[in-house]
């Protein structure tokens, strides 16, 4: 199994919430040696099934245009976050630049709803920050609290040093529902049972 994921995890950028799709797999590694048995569960099979489905498809995922604002959307659930970058083209159709997902730490697990979509936030930004240093670009998320995130971080310690890492960038917050938000909000719809 340790083999299967290093290779489907090669393409995780390809994959749309490749870590939450893969986790009841991490999950029932976690802890485990080499060659010890694990217990495998539907949710594995399902996952499993749909990892090698998904590593089929095609996804076309276009380049950077740096003459183009870039469009962060991220959505937190109670098992990860997903983050989809995108640009509009010429059109002003919306296409995937990039496929980003994380499963959520123990620690950051017991994160309040706010915190977690903040976290989304955070981590997308540190991890494209090559992408976005030095461009304008927009933040979407579908959490109403985060279109304040740039003036007001309140008294929680976490969210003040999330804001502060946020200075350097230049962007705008627009909240758009989940509703409206399908690419991002997808994770918490998941035809996976995530489980933990």
């Amino acid at each position: 199994m340790r083999a299967f994921l290093g290779l489907v995890g090669y393409y995780a950028h390809y994959v749309k919430h490749f870590s939450l799709i893969a986790a009841p797999l991490t999950h029932v590694l976690k802890g485990k040696i080499k060659r010890e048995k694990v217990n495998w569960t539907k949710d594995c099979d399902q996952a499993f099934k749909e990892l090698k489905s998904r590593l089929k498809e095609m996804t076309v995922l276009y380049a950077p245009d740096y003459k183009r604002e870039f469009i962060i959307q991220t959505d937190a659930s109670d098992v990860g976050m997903g983050i989809v970058m995108s640009q509009r083209d010429e059109k002003n159709e919306e296409n995937p630049v990039l496929y980003l997902s994380k499963k959520f730490t123990d620690a950051e697990r017991k994160y309040g709803t706010a915190e977690k979509e903040r976290a989304a936030i955070i981590y997308a930004i540190k991890k494209l920050k090559y992408y976005l240093d030095g461009q304008n670009f927009t933040i979407q998320p579908d959490h109403n609290l985060l279109v304040w995130l740039k003036t007001n971080a309140g008294a929680n310690p976490r969210l003040m040093r999330w804001s502060l890492a946020l200075q350097p960038f230049q962007y705008n917050v627009i909240h758009k529902s989940g509703k409206k938000h399908l690419n991002a909000d997808a994770l918490n719809r998941s035809e996976i049972g995530l489980k933990e």
